[in-house]
């Protein structure tokens, strides 16, 4: 059971996302890795760098394996990560003599990396869809808005009347905008990692750039411009600035809600509102509360992940298991943050 807030049984149902969840957990990484090893063997049979029965039998291995959970648990308290591990399991279901062509050339950092993009394509998608429907949500909005006016707020006090849909189109272009980035981080994003032992590739032979885009195209991704990107985590970083940014702009229409609903101003209706314990009359605004809270959460989280920029020498075991602390907390929260924003514009009247 566990006891942060985005996974807790009582509190997960608020703040969490089961949907990107899945798509990011520990049965779904384990096939993100098998399928990397056996891209690879297809690929490196395709080149002649391993025999074509090889390739097959790592192929179908890694298609029927299911490693034991705890075995992996204790290979990552041992080895610092589950690939070591996972890479013995592959070989005994290969079995010999084939064994000898499993992981060839590739190194842990390669199977994580590639695996995290794999898994990454579909959160992308996901995000980009929501993002999306919340935009088109306000379009209509704005649409039903008409001429009605409300008071504007500067620095929290009566200013002067605005359109409704004034404000409702800051809260569009704040959405919008990030899912423009998103659409121009993806192809950089989403790109395979074949840098070997110590990042230079040569490992996997003088075929390496052949054999990448060919484990990309299977894979669904693709292959960065710059070369292995194993101890440059810019697109990384990157990712994280973006994810705040679109909680960021969450919460700022879950702030704009707040305000709008309090009972002395009245220019938004709860349709649906949290309770108290000890006054039946109150409506909170708790979605529109936990989507403020994600929102700082993920500013956070987000200066966090940018100090995985600094990773020494070729390989910084310490920046790189800060990427892990960080880095799904902060698609959940994303992703919390617009499920959360589209239930409130379903459930308020403006």
């Amino acid at each position: 059971m566990s006891v942060a807030a985005l996974e807790h049984p009582h509190l997960g149902a608020l703040l969490g996302d089961p949907d990107i969840a899945g798509l990011l957990g520990p049965a779904a990484e384990v096939r993100a890795m098998l399928a990397f090893e056996a891209a690879l063997a297809e690929a490196q049979a395709a080149e002649g760098v391993i025999p074509a029965a090889a390739a097959a039998a790592i192929a179908a291995a890694a298609r029927r394996l299911q490693p034991d959970d705890r075995r992996l648990a204790a290979a990552a308290a041992r080895d610092g990560l589950v690939v070591p591990e996972l890479v013995r399991l592959l070989k005994a279901a290969v079995g010999a003599p084939h064994d000898a062509s499993v992981h060839k050339g590739s190194t842990s950092q390669d199977v994580i990396d590639t695996a995290l993009m794999i898994r990454l394509a579909p959160v992308v998608a996901l995000l980009h869809d929501r993002l999306a429907a919340l935009a088109q949500r306000l379009g209509v909005l704005m649409s039903e808005a008409g001429t009605r006016e409300i008071m504007g707020r500067t620095r929290m006090q009566a200013a002067l009347p605005i359109p409704l849909a004034h404000r409702l189109g800051q809260w569009r272009a704040g959405l919008a905008e990030a899912d423009a980035r998103l659409s121009e981080l993806a192809p950089r994003l989403l790109v395979v990692q074949m840098g070997g032992a110590v990042g230079t590739g040569v490992d996997y032979g003088p075929n390496v750039e052949a054999l990448a885009r060919r484990v990309a195209g299977s894979l669904g991704l693709g292959v960065p411009a710059d070369g292995p990107w194993q101890s440059n985590r810019a697109r990384i970083v990157e990712l994280g600035g973006l994810l705040g940014r679109i909680t960021g702009a969450a919460g700022k229409i879950g702030q704009d809600v707040v305000l709008m609903a309090q009972s002395e101003i009245g220019a938004a209706t709860l349709l649906s509102a949290g309770g108290s314990s000890a006054m039946a009359h109150k409506r909170n605004p708790v979605k529109a509360e936990a989507v403020i809270a994600l929102a700082r959460h993920a500013g956070g989280l987000a200066g966090t992940l940018h100090q995985a920029l600094v990773h020494d020498g070729e390989r910084s075991g310490a920046a790189w298991t800060l990427e892990w602390l960080v880095l799904p907390d902060l698609l959940v929260t994303a992703g919390a943050s617009l499920r959360l924003i589209g239930e409130i514009l379903d459930e308020t009247r403006f």
